[in-house]
């Protein structure tokens, strides 16, 4: 009954905060679910605190709209489930919109983004041609994994020796490392983070897996608040703020204008 009554909560006043607390001078919270494991969008670093470069834009929107940020961890695979019954306010952490179009309400793309191939340097691994036979890691519900299974790239997966599928990059590069797998497929943005703070070589294949972009994701009838935080996104980019963040997470060229 607790879970119901503030399910009902979040929709009426769309931040997930109820009425009588903001009566009472509190803040409407604006609840942001996303993948604790997904740098440098949000992850939790070494002290134990959630950061990226998602979650400062969200705390940013927050800031201009006298919010009360709660960043949500969720599980990946629950995500659907976590934004219809309420439970957060939207899905802010490199949210793939291709082929989700018509499931969400999005603000419009804000990053561009592509799906690769990361390998060991001194793998012998090149072209797509030389996964043949190979064992390849993807993570769970990741735009990687739908990305192999369309048709365009039905030959390519059918090549591998097998689609290792894991909970996390930190998984897929432990396999990698422990030769487990020979290639993981992934975010260029999230293996470039990778690449530079782990001490193993890598490298990724030039072929492009696919092209994606990323959007703030919200419940279909949500479309209230969806249009609030686009208008703060607008205000962000017309002043300088949205470029200073991406530039603090070197996203300066992924972003879009």
């Amino acid at each position: 009954a607790g879970v119901a009554a503030g399910a009902m909560a979040f929709s009426m006043v769309g931040c997930g905060s109820s009425k009588d607390n903001s009566k009472n001078g509190g803040k409407e919270k604006f609840i942001v679910g996303f993948d604790a494991a997904f740098p440098p969008y949000g992850y939790q670093d070494e002290n134990g605190e959630y950061v990226g470069f998602d979650l400062d834009l969200a705390a940013e929107v927050c800031k201009r709209n006298d919010w009360e940020l709660v960043k949500q961890p969720i599980d990946w695979n629950a995500k659907d489930m976590e934004l219809n019954s309420g439970t957060i306010s939207c899905i802010w952490n490199g949210f793939t919109m291709n082929g989700r179009e018509d499931e969400y309400a999005w603000t419009e793309p804000y990053v561009d983004n592509s799906q690769v191939f990361v390998v060991k340097e001194d793998s012998g691994i090149a072209t797509f041609d030389d996964l043949a036979g190979k064992s390849v890691a993807v993570q769970t519900d990741s735009s990687a994994e739908a990305a192999l299974k369309e048709d365009d790239n039905k030959n390519l997966k059918d090549s591998f020796k097998e689609l290792v599928v894991v909970s996390d990059y930190n998984t897929a590069f432990m396999n990698l490392d422990s030769n487990a797998a020979e290639a993981i497929a992934m975010d260029i943005g999230v293996a470039k983070y990778q690449m530079e703070s782990r001490d193993g070589k890598y490298k990724i294949l030039d072929d492009v897996l696919s092209a994606e972009q990323y959007a703030v994701g919200f419940a279909k009838n949500n479309t209230e608040l969806r249009d609030k935080v686009q208008k703060t996104l607008d205000e962000m980019r017309e002043d300088g703020k949205f470029a200073e963040i991406a530039e603090k997470w070197d996203l300066t060229d992924s972003v879009i204008d």
